[in-house]
């Protein structure tokens, strides 16, 4: 059950960082790009295969270094997720789009990867991995997820080149993606 309960109060925590939106008024998208639910239906099918399992499973043993592993991922994942929100504010959506009024956000999270919001993501996908990855599962899980990923970043990248121009090229060349470091 500790399982159960790490993953639960994880993901419980990191969904209320979507309270924070409540404040703000949401302007209608002048410019979406539907193709990006394709990357979401990829990336949730990611979480599915790592989290779906037997009842039995769900009621083992945790040992306790995947515990601290995964509270690990998730505490990071919670602080990068809600530094986003907030720098993001009524610009947030689910659907890869821009408003009437978009700025390219470049403070908080931001500062370190131009999509904290799939780096926190990822992060929560490893902390589910720690607490139910089981083989061969996981590996698969983690490719669906990646691709579903690096569809939705390159959607929402090509709506902010076309709207900031040189200015987005000259933060994509100097910001990651979504993983710190890594180009």
């Amino acid at each position: 059950m500790t399982r159960i309960a790490i993953l639960a109060g994880a993901w419980l925590v990191w969904f209320l960082g979507l309270t924070a939106l409540g404040k703000g008024h949401r302007q209608p998208a002048v410019r979406k790009d539907p193709k990006a639910r394709w990357g979401l239906a990829l990336q949730m099918t990611g979480y599915c295969i790592v989290n779906v399992h037997t009842p039995d499973f769900w009621k083992s043993e945790l040992p306790m270094w995947r515990a601290i592993a995964a509270v690990a991922f998730a505490l990071i994942s919670i602080a990068i997720f809600r530094s986003a929100v907030a720098s993001l504010g009524p610009q947030w959506r689910f659907d890869a789009a821009l408003n009437r009024d978009h700025e390219l956000v470049q403070t908080g999270a931001y500062r370190l990867v131009r999509h904290p919001i799939y780096a926190s993501m990822l992060g929560m996908f490893l902390m589910d991995v720690w607490l139910a990855g089981t083989l061969p599962g996981w590996p698969i899980a983690f490719i669906l997820f990646v691709a579903g990923t690096e569809i939705r970043v390159r959607i929402e990248d090509a709506l902010l080149r076309e709207r900031f121009g040189e200015r987005f090229i000259a933060w994509r060349r100097s910001v990651p993606a979504y993983v710190p470091f890594v180009r």
